[in-house]
């Protein structure tokens, strides 16, 4: 045989081969589920085409609409409203928000999703879930409503600064707010009358989430003084000897006056919602007790929740409104500031 005949006959065989190898690594990859294109490096797509939730910052939002849309509703909300909201306001000057107060109701999470189903407001922020009943007052109105989860938050458990007391189970929080402990020698502090402080039922999703987790009951004891305001229950707990209260994390943690106190299923299982060590008080402010994120994002400490935008599904521009704010908030930059209002991202 020729060495020219030898050549073709190799290339022939060469050629068969590499055929009969493309069959099999075909047939494994449809039968086996093996991955014939291990050498192929694929970039990562930052498209938001198709979705909105992948944007990186807040230019790249799809969909945002232009007009003036009002909003409102839980004052848990109000860092992200300080610091959040006037960023989005600058990177998006087609997006224009303005926050309305209820009329003749405390500012709330409850409030909010009323004004939003009442068509006060074209958005709501919430910092719990909707209720049944809401769904059904949405529904006879004829449109329906929907949470998109932005960011987690944990409720924390405020004391005066002078009670010295590890922390408390969430039963013995449950039987101090339903008026079966009132004395703090019966959790292992002092022998001092328990002042309980909340504020009133229905004004703040974060009382609501209490009821409904802690409590297990629709109303407290008659021995919890209501107050109206987070700040005004703050600055009675640091002037009141056995007091207590809770409200958001970022509305606790940091302050100078009151002391934050570890919370546990159990005695054993006591974690702060606060970074340890603990920062004393008397080096606030050029200090100040920092959140313990990482134990609400691995759901560690025992009493966290999600914040909700509450979007109006009525195939409108309002609709088209709340996607978008929850987009924007979704986004890596809406999520970075998120953290720096003092919550915990959601992604």
């Amino acid at each position: 045989m020729s060495q020219k005949n030898e050549t073709i006959t190799l290339i022939f065989i060469l050629l068969i081969t590499l055929g009969l190898l493309g069959v099999v690594a075909w047939w494994l990859s449809q039968n086996l589920g093996f991955n014939i294109d291990i050498f192929s490096q694929t970039k990562p797509n930052n498209s938001t085409s198709g979705n909105p939730n992948s944007s990186n910052d807040f230019a790249q939002v799809q969909n945002v609409p232009s007009g003036l849309f009002n909003y409102g509703g839980s004052t848990t909300w109000a860092p992200i409203r300080s610091l959040v909201d006037p960023k989005i306001q600058k990177a998006r000057p087609e997006f224009k928000l303005r926050y309305i107060d209820p009329i003749g109701s405390p500012p709330g999470s409850t409030a909010g999703i009323k004004m939003l189903i009442d068509g006060q407001i074209a958005i709501a922020q919430s910092s719990r879930p909707i209720l049944d009943k809401e769904y059904e007052l949405a529904q006879k109105r004829g449109f329906s409503l929907q949470q998109i989860s932005i960011a987690i938050d944990g409720i924390a458990v405020a004391v005066n600064p002078s009670l010295n007391i590890s922390g408390l189970t969430i039963d013995q929080l449950r039987s101090i707010y339903n008026g079966q402990i009132t004395n703090w020698k019966q959790v292992g502090g002092p022998d001092l009358i328990i002042k309980p402080f909340s504020r009133p039922k229905n004004a703040s999703g974060s009382v609501d989430i209490f009821l409904q987790e802690v409590t297990k009951s629709e109303n407290f004891a008659a021995n919890v003084e209501l107050i109206g305001t987070t700040t005004l229950a703050l600055r009675k707990i640091a002037s009141t000897p056995g007091s207590i209260y809770f409200a958001s994390a970022p509305e606790v943690v940091p302050q100078c006056t009151i002391k934050p106190i570890a919370i546990g299923r159990k005695q054993s299982e006591f974690v702060a919602p606060y970074q340890k060590p603990f920062v004393p008080l008397s080096q606030c402010p050029t200090r100040r007790n920092q959140l313990n994120q990482a134990a609400f994002q691995q759901g560690k400490y025992p009493l966290t929740r999600n914040l909700f935008v509450i979007v109006k599904q009525n195939g409108q521009i309002d609709r088209q409104a709340g996607e978008a704010y929850a987009n924007l908030l979704l986004t890596g930059e809406g999520q970075e500031l998120i953290t720096k209002a003092g919550f915990i991202p959601i992604r």
